[in-house]
């Protein structure tokens, strides 16, 4: 019987979720308090259903993070501590894809080249290897891919198909030379998947990612797609959120119907100290084991609406609000500093 391959919908059952906790090197510097309290409320929601797996710069830096947290009464018998430098916190585009291969689980490392050489990811690219040399993933195999690829920038139903935007997978400063078709077989090859879904439009102001999916649009079941919209004739956003939008009524599920689409109203217009806008947005979120975790922005009234959004398109999971006002002032939000482990991986 040949082998099956299948990238798991994130809903799938999990052992952890990998984060990086921040400090002084990486770019949380300028804002290290006040985001260390955003990451001790992470590890707090998480650690009540799942484990977390925490790289962390030092054992010094692992004995304070310990009291912190166990200060905010969270389970530290829960938390995996794991010493090794990297040059930041976005575990979503450096920490390993979890894959199953005819049900066992493997986890593919795949190359992270700062979002298309915009930042140094040196260090970031050796961490997976350091897992693995020390035993973290147990049995479960790690594989070098040599492709550039951010979890961040695909999404899957877990039944085949990939959701993804051209803007950022074509992109020649990911992987130059290489065509959509070449790329869509090295997907199905090393993912699994049996067709991949490509969105040409949809963008955030600030973002760096070249328009990286989970802060698009996001599957919520297998035939329900969850996204950002934006009804302002006046934002800069308008035009290419309702193109996003129309391209999605286009999509045809598995099966071949139409998918069921909720529209998320994006967060009112967030600014860094110099002025530029900053990529906020709701669908940014988490799904953990019976939970997702939501990015929020002190905006009550549009945090209220997008909550109740997500709850109807998880309506068997908690939904946890997160603040990430502190979060989105390095350009991302609550996903893209997680990465969710597959259930066997650890």
């Amino acid at each position: 019987m040949p082998e099956r391959l299948n990238l798991p919908a994130e809903w799938a059952e999990q052992s952890a979720v990998m984060l990086a906790w921040p400090h002084a090197d990486t770019d949380w510097q300028d804002s290290l308090e006040a985001v260390e309290v955003v990451y001790t409320q992470l590890l707090a929601a998480i650690s009540r259903y799942e484990q977390v797996l925490l790289l962390c710069p030092d054992e010094a830096h692992q004995a304070d993070i310990n009291i912190r947290l166990a200060n905010a009464g969270v389970d530290t018998s829960k938390i995996i501590f794991f010493p090794v430098q990297y040059n930041d916190t976005w575990t979503r585009d450096y920490g390993p894809i979890s894959v199953n291969l005819s049900n066992s689980p493997k986890l593919l490392n795949f190359t992270f080249n700062g979002w298309g050489n915009k930042f140094n990811a040196e260090l970031d690219n050796t961490v997976n290897g350091q897992l693995s040399e020390a035993g973290i993933w147990s049995d479960t195999e790690l594989l070098d891919i040599d492709f550039v690829l951010e979890g961040g920038s695909i999404e899957s139903d877990g039944q085949g198909t990939l959701l993804t935007t051209s803007h950022c997978l074509l992109n020649p400063n990911r992987n130059p030379g290489f065509t959509k078709n070449t790329i869509e077989n090295l997907l199905q090859e090393k993912l699994g998947c049996h067709r991949v879904l490509w969105l040409e439009h949809g963008y955030l102001a600030g973002d760096d990612t070249d328009s990286h999916i989970d802060t698009l649009a996001r599957f919520s079941s297998t035939n329900t797609i969850v996204y950002m919209t934006c009804q302002n004739k006046d934002d800069e956003h308008y035009q290419s959120l309702k193109q996003m939008e129309n391209e999605l009524r286009a999509l045809k599920t598995l099966s071949g119907q139409n998918y069921q689409l909720i529209p998320i109203e994006i967060p009112p217009a967030i600014f860094a100290a110099d002025g530029h806008r900053l990529p906020a947005s709701y669908v940014n979120f988490l799904i953990i084991n019976q939970a997702v975790l939501v990015p929020v922005y002190q905006h009550p009234t549009s945090d209220k609406i997008a909550i109740k959004k997500l709850s109807l398109a998880f309506p068997d999971h908690e939904i946890i609000p997160i603040d990430c006002k502190t979060l989105i002032l390095q350009h991302g939000s609550l996903h893209c500093v997680t990465m969710q482990l597959l259930k066997g991986v650890i």
